[in-house]
């Protein structure tokens, strides 16, 4: 048993450090490869959605649940939808992330949960904003309650977001954990908040419900990734 492994809280699983030299050019060029794949699928959809699928029943369905929240809007639901979206903006994100990132390597006293939280989140953004670069897809027509960034409405940066965020925590804590009310607080946060903050795009006229799936699958995807090449990668080796 190591140092680290000895010192750790009653609650936690003994898992081995992050150590540089498991950070092999192997596991980079896994990442890299995974997240090219993972792009070129979301750009294929992006662009039946776009093209060959424009006029399909499809896109109608889109346009058809949209109205429907348009028709549906309140002051309350419109203040709710607000706070909500709050929680996957990029800022809040970001804020979150940090916070996780260094009072995981304070509490656990290694990097391993801290980096495959950052790499959840570095490569969820940027299979992203890549894919936003390579397919235009408008907006909903509708009104909408936000300004709309200058991103393509394909896919919803903000249910990604918060899949990544809110996910990667989850797995951290199932991954880390010994406490069973840790992890199911942990993974009723991981369902709740991404599905909140999906209908709050689409509530807000921001997002078709097609934008809002491919932004989850994105994330289910990386976060699936992560998972493999980093937690359950160390945890194989420690063996």
């Amino acid at each position: 048993m190591t140092g680290n492994e000895a010192a750790l809280p009653s609650g936690q699983l003994p898992v081995t450090s992050w150590r540089p030299e498991r950070t092999t050019v192997a596991v980079t060029v896994r990442l890299l490869g995974a997240a090219l794949v993972i792009l070129l699928v979301m750009v294929g959809i992006g662009q039946l959605l776009t093209h060959a699928w424009q006029h399909s029943g499809l896109v109608d369905w889109d346009d058809s649940v949209e109205r429907w929240f348009v028709r549906h809007r309140t002051a309350g639901w419109n203040s709710t939808t607000k706070v909500v979206t709050f929680g996957a903006e990029t800022e809040t994100v970001i804020a979150i992330g940090l916070i996780f990132f260094i009072a995981l390597r304070m509490r656990l006293g290694r990097w391993l949960e801290s980096m495959f939280l950052a790499v959840s989140l570095i490569g969820e953004v940027s299979i992203f904003v890549s894919t936003t670069l390579l397919v235009e897809r408008h907006r909903p027509a509708v009104p909408r309650l936000d300004g709309a960034p200058p991103t393509s409405s394909f896919p919803s940066g903000h249910t990604a977001a918060s899949v990544a965020l809110y996910g990667g925590l989850a797995l951290i804590a199932w991954h880390a954990a010994r406490s069973a009310w840790l992890r199911l607080a942990a993974t009723a946060l991981a369902v709740g908040m991404p599905i909140g903050v999906a209908l709050a795009r689409l509530y807000r006229g921001m997002h078709n419900p097609t934008d809002v799936l491919a932004g989850a699958l994105l994330a289910c995807c990386w976060l699936a990734v992560a998972s493999t090449l980093v937690l359950r990668a160390d945890r194989r080796a420690a063996r």
